[in-house]
């Protein structure tokens, strides 16, 4: 017989389920709960309350550990690579050699825009936001292929994922250089995921960009490290728009919606704003600290901490590494990493910060990576975007397995019931 907690409300008891995930994890299932009593339980934020169950991603904010399908963000940021792990995540398990290579070159075969689609990106005015046009375009892409609206075999699943995975990045480098006015450099035949996103960001008719193998890595382990994270504001997006039977664009696109939002996918911009302030008011990191420290300020420290992980973010001590690469072999002169170095380190050390678990977290580092490598900050989260769609495209797959439509309930607080009065008899 399933293990149940017993909960009393008024004169009744209620027996609720107790739901035991493979990690120990546990839960109340509180389906029947309204019908049973006519409650409902209110957790605004959904803080502490379990939307679906999931076998892609683990997270133990607790002891800071982050796994993919059972393995752990340290193994695969040192073995795999962003396409590798995308497979894990969508498929479940890790390819064997002739399926990567499959699933390797369908991206290379759906890189390329049509042309119809390029010429939506003319239509955005100057200086539109980089996020606006890649949730638009994605969107866009669901009018150009209607055979893939509909999924109901793996094969077309397996298409469409590919098709968006590697459109993503030739849509994403095509906004930047046409609100530079410069003109699009197509995606190139040979070249590899990160590289050839790189390729078209950088590349000039008269000097294509041939970046450092370290840059492309750091790269590459940016889109590995951000693929997913369990069910945040923009995964649960993309897993409610899904749950409508929306099709697999529209869902993905609503998820960049969600990750546009400067409380999500904008903290490595705020590390770069942060870092910029420091310098143009020409304040010492001391300096800066201590306004921190003074609650009064109201000044934060971006980059450090993180609402899931308590402890310390296990992809931060990945990418620091990287980051220190990636700082060594391109001696940059730059007074704002410079800051970021001094800052972490005073983070490091300061017994405030220590007794807080404010540690820096993977936004700091990804945000001094994408700097260095000369990506604007306005296309930081475009970055976080592309590296989340496997993610998402896993999360909307699995979501789409189920029968039930998402519909949160709510507490209503408004006016009570209320008597139409015609205007002229309106005080």
């Amino acid at each position: 017989m399933a293990e149940t907690a017993s909960l009393n409300i008024e004169d009744k008891t209620v027996e609720l389920p107790i739901v035991v995930g493979s990690e120990g994890e546990k839960a109340l299932d509180i389906s029947k709960l309204r019908a049973e009593t006519g409650y409902i339980t209110l957790d605004q934020g959904y803080g502490n309350t379990g939307s679906c169950q999931s076998d892609i991603t683990f997270i133990d904010g607790d002891k800071g550990i982050l796994r993919y399908r059972g393995y752990a963000i340290e193994d695969l940021a040192a073995n795999s690579t962003f396409i590798e792990t995308a497979y894990l995540l969508i498929w479940g398990e890790l390819p064997s050699e002739e399926p990567l290579k499959e699933f390797s070159a369908l991206f290379s075969k759906h890189q390329m825009l049509r042309e119809g689609i390029k010429h939506h990106f003319n239509l955005f005015p100057p200086n539109s936001p980089p996020m606006a046009v890649l949730s638009s375009v994605l969107n866009a892409l669901s009018c150009y292929y209607p055979e893939l609206m509909e999924i109901e075999d793996e094969e077309t699943f397996t298409e469409a994922s590919a098709r968006i995975m590697s459109k993503v990045r030739t849509i994403a480098a095509y906004s930047y250089r046409q609100q530079l006015g410069h003109h699009i450099e197509y995606p190139h035949p040979k070249k590899k995921f990160a590289e050839n996103f790189l390729h078209m960001m950088f590349s000039q008719p008269y000097n294509e960009f041939e970046p450092d193998p370290i840059l492309v890595k750091a790269l590459d382990l940016i889109f590995l490290l951000h693929a997913d994270h369990e069910q945040n504001c923009s995964t649960s997006t993309v897993r409610m728009v899904g749950s409508s039977e929306a099709n697999l664009f529209a869902s993905v696109a609503a998820g960049v919606g969600a990750l546009w939002g400067p409380l999500h996918g904008g903290a490595n911009v705020a590390v770069v704003e942060m870092l910029e302030r420091i310098s143009a008011e020409n304040l010492s990191v001391s300096d800066f600290v201590s306004q921190v420290k003074d609650k009064k300020a109201g000044i934060r420290l971006m980059g450090f901490g993180h609402r899931v992980y308590k402890n310390f973010d296990p992809r931060a001590n990945i990418i620091k590494k990287s980051c220190e690469e990636v700082l060594a072999k391109l001696h940059i002169d730059d007074p704002m990493l410079d800051i970021a170095k001094e800052l972490e380190a005073v983070a490091l050390e300061d017994e405030y910060f220590i007794q807080r678990k404010l540690y820096p977290n993977v936004d700091f580092y990804s945000g001094v990576i994408l700097r260095a490598l000369g990506i604007p900050k306005e296309m930081f989260t475009v970055i976080f975007a592309i590296g989340r769609m496997p993610g998402w495209i896993a999360q909307w797959y699995e979501e789409s397995k189920s029968t039930k439509i998402s519909r949160p309930r709510q507490i209503y607080t408004g006016s009570v019931e209320r008597t139409y009065q015609p205007i002229g008899e309106r005080s």
